[in-house]
């Protein structure tokens, strides 16, 4: 390893990191036009398309505290995009279940992000889309080998 080799990892790193931070920067700019935060998109996707889930399992589902979890689901049940439905055998499940307003919204919303994204990875081509993939999903699943 030379002291190039260790250079270069420090550039890719700097290369992710603001590549990541200018894609957030447009989705979150995104979600904030259609009324939402990042946070509140992320639980209605998850019902959305998963369907109904217990409240205890959004926050791992979606990497979000639960603490926070009850926060956002207040808010988006104020907005009739959720409900809070009871489990009929298990008093101390209570699951988030998407509305018929909310299935609209998403409906609607979800096809524009779908594009929106796919704008934002434009300057990339079919197969650089691949390779990157390839390279990330790579990178990822060598760090998780990593012991320190």
């Amino acid at each position: 390893m030379t002291s190039e080799d260790i250079k270069q990892s420090l550039k890719l790193y700097i290369v992710l990191s603001r590549a990541h931070k200018a894609i957030n920067e447009m989705t979150h700019q995104f979600f904030q036009d259609n009324g939402l935060n990042p946070t509140e998109f992320a639980v209605l996707e998850l019902l959305y398309h998963k369907g109904r889930q217990p409240l205890q399992q959004i926050g791992n589902k979606i990497l979000l505290a639960s603490g926070s979890i009850t926060y956002v689901i207040d808010k988006l049940e104020k907005r009739g995009y959720l409900l809070r439905v009871s489990c009929p055998s298990d008093r101390r499940v209570t699951y988030a279940e998407i509305t018929d307003k909310g299935e609209a919204f998403m409906g609607e919303l979800f096809p524009k992000h779908e594009q929106h994204l796919h704008e934002l990875m434009s300057a990339l081509s079919v197969e650089e889309k691949d390779q990157a993939i390839t390279l990330l999903k790579k990178l990822g699943l060598s760090i998780k080998d990593l012991s320190y």
